[in-house]
């Protein structure tokens, strides 16, 4: 990090003695590196703490063992004095659903109240390799709290022993069983919801482009957070974000893609592999989204660019970007006050999604209702 920071010192000084020497125009100066939150710094080091091995060394069940985002908030909560008792929901529960190949796990929080509610069906992170229910369990929990909804969320075949499509056919079946049998999660079928992050995003994203296609039931509302819908690991966010200081490495990103898409990843353009390979016509139809996006996530600059796709095919799209905070960040809030800020956010989209009202909002306007 010191180092990055000499950099940015040193850098712009040799452009401009490079021109006035040679004549040459002058070209922008690189950014200073990014800083974090001091509370998302907390987790940074926490994480680092534990001393994770880059993911591109290690085989996949391996990496499945290793630590995660999760753990690094637990260790600031215990550093903090503080409980790591998750989010109280009214209702969580195991279940099972048919899928392509075989049942898929699913967990089931409900809200306060009577219901019928509103649904939301998540896709956890991971990159379609690691993670499972219980890694992304905070996020869940405060999307059902936050819209007031029932939240579906799914546990996915991943790769490599499951390449694409593998998880994506799973999501899909999950998203028809759930809104085919909403009474059965005591959710209003009229009013059902996808969401995701990260590689999650990627599947909710695809899912609802599949439902356009094939003329079935499409989700009210799209929730992508910080979708993981590239593999162009060249981007400035990934030059800035991508050193492996922020939780995620460019070197693992493509760890994932290929064992995912397999050894020739980089030259996969299928859009339902890919979200931001799609075409304007592949896009039309699309339920309106939400794309949230953190600044020093190597994803930043994919999550804009497929905002910036979605509107050009008409669909009506809010973007709301966090600073100072990384990929991972969404379910971190009992140690990142931002995290708190985007799932407010968040639960405010949706409820305005499933009223009709439109999408968007921000925590200040869901505060001042609740004022109200």
């Amino acid at each position: 990090m010191a180092s990055s920071r000499l950099r940015a010192q040193v850098l712009p000084r040799a452009l401009l003695l490079l021109t006035a020497v040679s004549g040459f125009s002058a070209v922008a100066a690189p950014a200073p590196t990014p800083q974090a939150d001091p509370q998302m710094q907390k987790v940074l080091d926490a994480y680092q703490a534990l001393n994770p091995k880059p993911l591109e060394t290690l085989q996949p069940a391996e990496a499945r063992e290793g630590p995660s985002a999760t753990d690094a908030v637990e260790a600031v909560l215990k550093q903090e004095g503080k409980a790591a008792a998750p989010e109280k929901v009214a209702r969580v529960e195991e279940r099972k659903i048919p899928g392509p190949a075989g049942e898929l796990d699913v967990r089931v929080y409900t809200p306060e109240g009577s219901g019928p509610f509103p649904g939301v069906v998540y896709f956890h992170g991971g990159g379609f390799v690691l993670a499972d229910l219980e890694t992304y369990d905070a996020s869940a929990r405060a999307l059902a709290n936050q819209a007031q909804a029932v939240v579906v969320s799914v546990h996915y075949r991943q790769a490599p022993e499951n390449r694409f499509p593998a998880a994506l056919d799973d999501a899909q079946a999950a998203f028809q069983y759930v809104q085919s049998h909403a009474k059965n999660f005591n959710i209003d079928a009229k009013r059902v919801a996808i969401a995701g992050e990260s590689a999650g995003g990627n599947l909710a994203t695809a899912v609802a482009m599949r439902q356009v296609k094939q003329k079935g039931a499409v989700p009210v509302f799209q929730l992508l957070i910080y979708p993981f819908v590239s593999n162009d690991l060249s981007t400035p966010s990934h030059q800035r974000n991508g050193g492996g200081e922020y939780l995620v490495s460019n070197e693992a990103l493509g760890w994932f893609w290929r064992n995912t898409l397999g050894s020739n990843w980089r030259k996969t353009r299928n859009a339902e592999a890919l979200p931001l390979q799609a075409t304007p016509r592949q896009l039309k139809g699309l339920p309106p989204a939400l794309v949230m996006v953190a600044s020093l996530d190597p994803l930043l600059d994919e999550g804009i660019a497929y905002a910036d796709k979605l509107k050009a095919a008409g669909v009506k799209v809010d973007v709301k970007r966090y600073d100072g905070v990384t990929h991972e960040f969404f379910g971190m809030a009992p140690v990142v006050d931002k995290a708190k800020r985007a799932q407010t956010d968040a639960g405010v989209a949706l409820r305005k999604a499933f009223s009709a009202q439109g999408i968007g909002g921000s925590g200040e306007e869901a505060e001042e209702a609740e004022e109200r």
